[in-house]
């Protein structure tokens, strides 16, 4: 779920790990495919396709499978057609989700991702004037201190970055991402997320925990679907909430 820097965190140091990483590989090699069809497969050229492949190198995702997937969409190798689409919903409390897609069959698509809002009290809606487009990084607190990594995240045009219970997380516009992201790799720092994604402009703050326990359901239906991408939320859930739907998943 991007655009909710806590569960982010978890999203990317637990779930990644767990039986879901064949899925996530799969989900990479989509987007690898989708970036080098309308890019063209050199990362120096298709800067899509470079923060890609930074996301795929920072979940392990093997070699093979990258090179698969750039051949696939350079036509080298056969491949499926997807389509890309997004779409805006609610969850329950208020919470305004983004739902990124690739598809190679939008109809089937559409009616499974309905399904699923339907089932788990969400509802397709007009949600997007609630974000903006923002880079994201999330960085552990025990790779450097505060002050060190403002100055250099800085230096090398972020826009801002804040300090969490357990990680910092700056943001940059989007054409200033891939800077940022080479300065904190220079400098060997390794984050747990860095992506170009919808960010809430006003999160809404859940404190009831059955409303967030519904809410962080939905969006691991939503994820876990097969064309489903990435899930932007709004969503702004305590510590607390996060780890006690956690335990009891």
């Amino acid at each position: 779920m991007s655009g909710h820097s806590k569960w982010s965190k978890i999203k990317h140091t637990k779930g990644v790990l767990d039986s879901k990483r064949g899925k996530v590989f799969s989900k990479l090699a989509k987007e690898i495919s989708v970036a080098c069809k309308s890019g063209g497969g050199d990362p120096g050229f298709n800067p899509r396709l470079r923060t890609i492949l930074m996301k795929a190198r920072a979940v392990n995702m093997p070699a093979d499978n990258i090179d698969r997937a750039i051949k696939k969409g350079t036509g080298e190798l056969e491949g499926v057609n997807y389509e890309e689409l997004t779409y805006e919903c609610y969850a329950p409390g208020g919470v305004a989700l983004i739902v990124d897609v690739l598809t190679d069959n939008k109809n089937r698509t559409a009616a499974e991702v309905r399904a699923i809002l339907t089932k788990h009290g969400g509802n397709l809606a007009t949600a997007k004037h609630l974000f903006h487009r923002k880079g994201q990084i999330i960085i552990p607190k025990e790779q450097i201190g505060e002050d060190d990594l403002l100055a250099l995240v800085l230096d090398a045009g972020a826009e801002d970055m804040v300090s969490h219970d357990e990680t910092y997380e700056i943001t940059t516009d989007p054409h200033q991402f891939e800077a940022v992201h080479k300065t904190i790799e220079i400098n060997k720092l390794k984050p747990v997320s860095a992506e170009v994604a919808w960010l809430p402009l006003t999160p809404v703050t859940l404190t009831d925990e059955k409303t967030a326990k519904a809410v962080l359901n939905l969006i691991e239906l939503l994820e876990d679907h097969d064309d489903v991408q990435n899930v932007h939320s709004s969503a702004d859930i305590p510590d607390a909430l996060i780890e006690k739907a956690q335990a009891a998943a």
